[in-house]
């Protein structure tokens, strides 16, 4: 017979503890299968881990896992982004914030540069608009 101490006991309408998932390293290795599609063929990936189903600490475990690198950006556009390399070149860890700072979205993003950094077209197009202007109003400086 087991002595009093060791019989657990649960407390009725007490929610059970959370299931660990265990979720790190399958992700680890999606993230290893996105770099090299990304080294042999130049394709990029967008890992959403908001829809991981993660469990206590494997956010934590992921990103220790991950590490860091040498790169960060913050873009303020409707609140922030925050993007940090990993210590894997090419893996990026991008965090989106609502305009009250609460996280909206994490994604890693496996790329040569994140999609969030890159200019698009139609503004590369403007760019060149507003500059053409600028150098015909510009005096001569000959």
């Amino acid at each position: 017979m087991a002595p009093i101490g060791d019989i657990p006991i649960k407390i009725e309408g007490e929610p059970a503890p959370p299931a660990e998932y265990g979720n790190a390293l399958p992700v680890l290795s999606q993230v290893r299968h996105a770099l090299a599609q990304l080294v042999q063929g130049g394709e990029s990936t967008q890992i959403d881990l908001g829809a991981m189903p993660f469990g206590p600490g494997d956010e934590e475990r992921l990103m220790a896992l991950l590490g860091t690198g040498e790169v960060t950006a913050t873009v303020d556009a409707l609140g922030l982004t925050h993007i940090q390399e990993t210590a894997f070149s090419g893996v990026w860890i991008v965090e989106y914030l609502n305009t009250d700072g609460q996280r909206v979205a994490l994604h890693l993003e496996v790329d040569h540069v994140p999609q969030l950094l890159r200019s698009q077209p139609e503004d590369l197009g403007a760019a060149l608009a507003a500059l053409n202007t600028q150098l015909a109003g510009a005096p001569d400086a000959t």
